[in-house]
């Protein structure tokens, strides 16, 4: 029987040891013993060599993952007479690894700050694999982008359109960029809201991009190859992202009547799934509508279908990566529904909202699993806390584990791939976890794992006889 304080969504019957297809790397199964495992390599291997907490990543998972979402724009692009050009949108997790495993899958490159280009250039990436994002990218980092050859910059407002001129003219250079333009289509998980204007930060109206191309177009110094566009984030179906095309196609082909414009950026968000019952939309199918819906609407208005770029991030990495945890505490809350008490189970970890923040920070859910062992207790309803001193330090809001669950446990949070790593803080002055990779059934470690001596160290208070 469910409990009374679950959410409508989870669902009471689902065995509590079992792994749901879809949320896991396809190298993660229970073996014989009962242990969570990634390609052979058990969580009580990983806890012992590594430590807790610790980001686990299935790098043939992502590799596979990068070359289909590659296979998939490319296929679809081929049967509407263009090409496909897909981006690695960097910040849903970047480090030097990663950078190499998506430019081996035949991906390029974005990213949206000068530390984060400094890494993608770390890892040897030809720069003209790389886009610049940012709507207040210093003059700094546009002096940089523009030295080392970047291949294009998304211009965020009228602002920078002189600032990249300026550098790219300085340095002998013809600089290639992108307009960034709000469709007026937003879109979430499950739905899409069309309006005539968008109130954020990012990009430009539709009205005023004409001008401002035409701006761009009047300096020697750059080469304006075409809109960017992104609607949202963790988008399921692909409603929102026609009806964006709709609009975006329409500006293309005035701007295309008055010279060449060579590409069309429509951006990412295809979402994944976090917790049972989620069903994101496949990215075949995601990649072959888009196509279709930009066909149409080039068809429409009488201008070529030009190369399409795309930047998907999370659908990736997300669901490549999960997070160990140990157990520290456990601890039963009664609580009063309709009259009657509930019980929920506070299982706090070493973690917290210092390696995920998004629950914190959106609500986000999660999903978790006794990764150690398996249990036949019954199910209890979980409430999975971090260890930092606030009361919205939680990890996963509500899932069924085992009852037994116990000091010691070790637990497996999947789908950490994307904007844990990258959003991770030292908050309470807890050191950030390791990244761990398996390929080929052997571990090691990409991102190293902090330690006190790496949070003293930039505290210039501290005399440095103290810091060892």
């Amino acid at each position: 029987m469910p409990n009374p304080l679950a959410p409508e969504w989870l669902d009471a019957s689902v065995d509590a040891n079992a792994l749901v297809p879809g949320i896991w790397a396809n190298g993660v199964e229970r073996d014989g013993s009962g242990q969570l495992s990634v390609q052979g390599i058990t969580a009580s291997d990983l806890a012992h060599n590594f430590g807790t907490p610790l980001y686990v990543m299935d790098e043939d998972h992502a590799r596979a993952r990068a070359e289909q979402v590659r296979a998939a724009f490319d296929a679809a692009c081929t049967s509407i007479g263009t090409t496909a050009k897909v981006y690695y949108a960097g910040k849903a997790f970047l480090c030097t690894e990663v950078v190499r495993l998506v430019v081996d899958s035949g991906l390029y490159v974005d990213v949206a700050s000068g530390g984060e280009l400094a890494v993608a250039l770390a890892a040897g990436i030809d720069p003209a694999r790389i886009g610049l994002h940012g709507n207040n990218k210093s003059v700094a980092e546009i002096e940089r982008a523009v030295s080392v050859g970047v291949g294009t910059i998304v211009i965020d407002s009228d602002w920078e359109v002189e600032r990249v001129a300026s550098a790219a003219a300085s340095a002998g250079r013809t600089q290639r960029v992108r307009l960034r333009v709000n469709s007026g289509v937003h879109a979430s998980t499950h739905s899409f809201l069309a309006t005539a204007h968008e109130d954020q930060k990012f990009g430009i109206t539709i009205a005023d991009a004409p001008a401002l191309v035409e701006h761009i177009r009047s300096f020697d110094s750059l080469e304006f190859v075409g809109l960017h566009c992104h609607i949202g984030s963790q988008i399921f179906g692909t409603t929102g992202f026609a009806e964006s095309a709709k609009r975006i196609v329409a500006l293309h082909a005035q701007l295309a009547s008055v010279a060449p414009v060579a590409e069309l950026n429509l951006g990412g968000g295809f979402g994944i799934a976090y917790k049972p019952g989620d069903a994101p939309t496949d990215i075949e199918t995601i990649a072959a509508e888009i196509a279709q819906a930009v066909a149409a609407e080039c068809a429409a208005n009488q201008v070529a279908v030009p190369v399409l770029a795309f930047e998907p991030g999370r659908t990736i990495v997300g669901t490549s990566t999960f997070t160990l945890y140990s157990v520290g505490t456990t601890k039963e809350v009664s609580v009063e529904v309709d009259g009657a008490a509930a019980t929920r189970l506070y299982v706090s970890v070493d973690g917290g909202m210092s390696d995920n923040a998004r629950p914190a920070l959106y609500g986000a859910e999660y999903h978790v699993r006794l990764a150690n062992r398996i249990s036949p207790a019954d199910a209890a309803l979980v409430r999975i806390a971090g260890k930092h001193c606030e009361s919205g330090d939680i990890v996963v809001n509500a899932d069924y584990l085992p009852g037994d669950v116990e000091p010691g446990d070790l637990l497996a949070v999947p789908a950490t791939g994307a904007y844990c790593w990258s959003l991770a803080s030292n908050y309470n002055y807890l050191a950030r976890p390791a990244v761990v990779a398996v390929r080929g059934g052997e571990a090691r470690v990409i991102v190293r794992g902090e330690t006190e001596h790496d949070l003293l160290a930039r505290d210039a208070g501290i005399d440095e006889r103290n810091r060892s």
